[in-house]
């Protein structure tokens, strides 16, 4: 009943300060929150949305098979926030954009920005749905299934709340609500990690003393080219997932783009990018904690590293206050990165695909509509209740993203227009060509590909690109009749 009520509790804050930030709201505020953002808010409250439910309960436990190698990742994030914040957020920011995608309509075409928009939709929806999914799967088990809530219930439940307090205020009230949330999250992971230590009996000087003498604490590695962990593969992956995943990601980019001016917007995007190495090095130093103290009570490990910190926080092993704490935590990460989700959906269909952004009556149905699509999504994952299929879906989410690149790069990297009919077939070709490589690699040599494949995937849609660019001859050019008889070959 302590739970319940925390969370009742959760959800009215939440519910107070949409209402509070939707005063005089219209499209403009939904979409760009009137541009008025306070860059550090949005810095912050960008870090609780980067770490879904899932980061809240699976980067602790990576410490079991791979340390803390994590952490090479997040060095390489730093390099790629850059890269968003010195080339993409100046495109965006000269443009007015109100979606990213909308480059690709003044750069290459029509086809092109919807294909674009389609990949996002695609992509967004599956991996925020699953993500979801699995936080509300934990909240079931160790928590509602004891108050007799049924699983559709709870979905319903939750997304109808997720709803309430975006739908007037949007992008706008995201930006504040996610500045609580990320700040719940961060009290609950300090509070979590202040327990362990005391259940091992150690001071804070202690446990970090313990920590960097743990096998677990290895960070770097350079001395295996072949592992996925490698330093080199995890750097430049790093930058190339930060840059894809939230510079080309509609659902990342609509808070940077609430800024006042662009310089506020490198500010908050560069903060963000240094700040994302600390509070995945908390996560991971729990992860450690958690093993020393399982080692300690004699309790054997888990066989999955994502069962590792709910095997603790949500049994009750560390008392009433920890399950408290991880629950606030778990809803905290879920909801910060779910309802900007919801947010970005519905301003990249209005905009992207069904071309009005004006169009407030649409807008609001659009809202509702993506909502119940949300739902259906997480009840089919139930019932499909496949992890081999929940892979299945992360695995084409990251494919997803590579046209993404490879079109952005195209565009900014290249001065030549595309043969915009035949960018479709080339954002689908590239992926598939990616699974042939990666199943013929496997079996030939035994390599499996990790994040790498992203970059691969981008290169493969650049190159198809670069195939169909328009030449002299091609309907590329045209002739214009000038007055006077002299004609003139233009593009």
């Amino acid at each position: 009943m302590v739970i319940i009520t925390t969370i009742i509790v959760y959800f009215l804050v939440l519910l107070l300060i949409g209402r509070i930030t939707t005063r005089h709201s219209d499209n403009d505020t939904f979409y760009r929150g009137n541009r008025q953002s306070p860059w550090y808010m949005v810095a912050f409250g960008m870090v609780g949305a980067s770490i879904s439910g899932i980061t809240f309960v699976s980067v602790p436990g990576m410490v079991m098979k791979t340390d803390m190698t994590y952490l090479q990742m997040c060095i390489g994030f730093i390099l790629g926030y850059f890269a968003i914040a010195f080339i993409l957020l100046p495109v965006y920011y000269r443009l007015r954009l109100t979606t990213i995608y909308s480059y690709l309509k003044e750069r290459l075409g029509l086809r092109s920005y919807k294909t674009g928009a389609s990949f996002f939709l695609l992509s967004k929806m599956t991996g925020a749905a699953v993500r979801f999914y699995v936080v509300c799967m934990i909240l079931q088990k160790f928590v509602l299934d004891a108050v007799g809530v049924p699983f559709p219930i709870t979905v319903i439940g939750l997304v109808a709340l997720i709803w309430l307090y975006t739908r007037r205020g949007g992008i706008k009230t995201l930006v504040w609500t996610d500045t609580f949330q990320t700040l719940c999250m961060f009290v609950a992971l300090i509070l979590i990690i202040i327990n362990v230590i005391s259940a091992l009996g150690m001071s804070v000087g202690d446990a970090v003393g313990a920590i960097a003498r743990d096998s677990h604490s290895r960070v770097f590695v350079f001395d295996d080219w072949v592992s996925t962990q490698n330093f080199w593969k995890q750097f430049f992956s790093g930058a190339f997932v930060a840059i894809v995943m939230t510079g080309l990601d509609q659902d990342m980019m609509q808070k940077n783009l609430t800024c006042k001016s662009l310089r506020d917007a490198q500010k908050d995007m560069c903060t963000y990018g240094f700040a994302f190495v600390p509070a995945n090095l908390l996560f991971l130093a729990l992860g450690i904690l958690l093993l020393m103290l399982a080692q300690k009570q004699g309790i054997a490990a888990p066989a999955m590293g994502d069962d590792l910190l709910p095997m603790f926080a949500a049994s009750g092993r560390l008392g009433t206050t920890v399950v408290v704490l991880f629950t606030i935590g778990v809803v905290a990460a879920a909801f910060s990165s779910a309802d900007s989700a919801l947010t970005a959906l519905t301003t990249s269909f209005c905009v992207d695909i069904a071309g009005r952004e004006d169009d407030e009556t649409l807008r609001k149905r659009a809202h509702i509509g993506i909502a119940a699509v949300f739902v259906g999504f997480i009840l089919a994952f139930k019932a499909l209740n496949s992890t081999s299929v929940i892979d299945a879906i992360y695995i084409l989410c990251s494919y997803t993203y590579g046209p993404l690149l490879g079109l952005f790069v195209y565009g900014l990297f290249t001065k030549r227009k595309v043969q915009d009919r035949l960018v479709p077939y080339v954002c689908v070709a590239s992926p598939l060509i990616c699974l042939a490589i990666d199943y013929g690699t496997r079996y030939a040599t035994g390599y499996v590909f990790g994040y790498e494949m992203l970059m691969l995937n981008g290169a493969l849609t650049f190159a198809g690109l670069w195939g169909t660019r328009r030449i002299k001859g091609s309907s590329e050019f045209r002739i214009d009749k000038v007055p006077g008889g002299n004609n003139r070959l233009a593009k």
